[in-house]
């Protein structure tokens, strides 16, 4: 069968018309001229741009920056971009208080903004603007509810800071090693103002904090004889060359820290669910 004309031209304004078009629209574009739109615009497709922007994070500081390229992209494409808002909260700031009950709820708070606005705004499609834990699946669980032309975009990932310790040496740190650090002081393995230091350098841009970064291996805190660390327990398996009484006694005797293996007859170490770095 032949495609037609009509069937070959999409609608680039599919929801957009149900408030620009028509004798009773006249109220909604009157609301639409006083944010900015003109005679010409009204037969652009409205494109949502909705950011999770705040000052209460740095992973979110740096969207409304983002926000307006975005919007000058959409205008140099032929559409008019219409910005709006949505709530952010930082886990970073958020956990280990009252507060960390809110949480993940905020992700469904920002998908539902989200989707009431461009539902309730009829806009033809959305660019998403998220930096953090929550307001990232926010975001891209309302594209999915809305099933429209959407396009998201994340803010990054903040560049590790630079710490320098108490010894003199400088390290690279990102905000893993700041709960690092909380541990390793309160055991008596780091100074408080290495604590101190780490802090000040965790954060050093507007961007998303880097929560997913592996932490610093700083070195590791001497181990009592007998031990039984983890990486003895990771070292490579003997070859078919170290068979035998020879190899036996060898992985009996030494493991990664240089320490002679317990008696058989001693009760195993307990086994920490969150083994420390420092």
């Amino acid at each position: 069968m032949p495609t037609t004309d009509s069937a070959r031209t999409a609608d680039i304004k599919p929801r957009s018309r149900d408030v620009t078009d028509g004798l009773e629209k006249a109220a909604a574009r009157g609301m639409l001229r006083a944010v900015g739109m003109g005679d010409e615009d009204f037969a652009k497709p409205q494109i949502g741009v909705a950011s999770s922007w705040n000052e209460i994070t740095p992973c979110n500081l740096s969207l409304d920056r983002l926000a307006k390229a975005v919007k000058e992209g959409v205008f140099s494409a032929g559409g008019y971009p219409l910005e709006f808002g949505t709530i952010s909260v930082s886990d970073g700031i958020s956990m280990g208080h009252e507060g960390m009950h809110f949480s993940l709820v905020s992700r469904e708070v920002i998908a539902d903004s989200v989707e009431t606005v461009m539902q309730a705004e009829r806009l033809d499609g959305s660019v998403l603007l998220a930096g953090c834990d929550k307001s990232l699946p926010g975001m891209l669980m309302a594209a999915a509810r809305l099933d429209l032309a959407s396009v998201f975009l994340y803010a990054g990932s903040i560049l590790p800071g630079v710490a320098k310790l108490s010894d003199g040496s400088e390290r690279e740190v990102t905000i893993i090693d700041a709960f690092e650090a909380v541990g390793a002081c309160a055991r008596g393995l780091m100074p408080r103002e290495d604590v101190d230091a780490i802090e000040r350098a965790i954060c050093p841009a507007r961007a998303p904090a880097a929560a997913c970064t592996p932490p610093t291996r700083w070195p590791a805190p001497p181990r009592r004889s007998g031990c039984r660390c983890r990486a003895a327990r990771r070292r490579r398996r003997p070859t078919a060359a170290a068979t035998g009484s020879r190899g036996a006694a060898a992985r009996r005797s030494s493991n990664c820290c240089g320490a002679g293996s317990p008696p058989a007859t001693s009760s195993p170490r307990r086994r920490s669910r969150t083994p420390s770095r420092w």
